[in-house]
């Protein structure tokens, strides 16, 4: 069941649907363990830690996993949270509106320039879809410079580096303003 879709001019079909923790979990393990997905601290999971884990989320009542599709194939994760609740819980000013994103893009040995772009924008409309939401929250690694790049590209602005158990992370906040003129207005207010 597909729950969002963005038609990228150049790329095509972009779709997410929920997630499916036992079904996805053999292809979500080849991605969160891929040497690319070090920032996503899963590298030594086995498949059924990645079901557990995902088995976990859905339990969530403040955190959501979902498959992304291109063109109809999966291609990304996109994970959606309420970040007073989860993940920042004491560690940031939170305010109402906030809505935090994790994404992950599948490896490839076949990269298709602006495709993470145009994922992290159909992702930033999806979360922006709700109207409840007011600024997306994110707290990738310090490290993790591509990432900062493409938060910056579609409207993040730093806040600055806080510490939480497992990283040393940046958090950004991005306004459904700053997201609408970085991307030029390409999602329903």
């Amino acid at each position: 069941m597909t729950v969002f879709t963005r038609h990228d001019d150049r790329l095509g079909e972009f779709a997410l649907r929920p997630l499916d923790a036992d079904a996805d979990a053999a292809l979500l393990h080849g991605w969160v363990t891929h040497p690319k997905a070090a920032f996503w601290l899963m590298q030594d999971a086995d498949v059924a830690a990645v079901a557990e884990e995902y088995r976990r989320i859905a339990a969530h009542p403040h955190h959501e996993a979902y498959l992304g599709l291109w063109r109809g194939a999966p291609a990304f994760l996109a994970e959606r949270y309420d970040p007073a609740r989860v993940e920042l819980v004491g560690r940031y000013d939170a305010a109402d509106g906030d809505v935090g994103m994790h994404f992950l893009c599948a490896p490839t040995d076949t990269p298709v320039s602006g495709f993470t772009r145009a994922v992290i924008t159909t992702v930033m409309a999806w979360l922006f879809a709700d109207p409840a939401a007011r600024r997306v929250v994110v707290e990738p690694d310090v490290r993790n410079t591509a990432v900062h790049a493409l938060n910056a590209a579609v409207g993040f602005t730093v806040v600055g580096p806080i510490r939480k158990p497992e990283k040393e992370a940046l958090l950004s906040v991005c306004t459904r303003e700053q997201f609408l003129a970085a991307t030029r207005g390409g999602v329903p207010a």
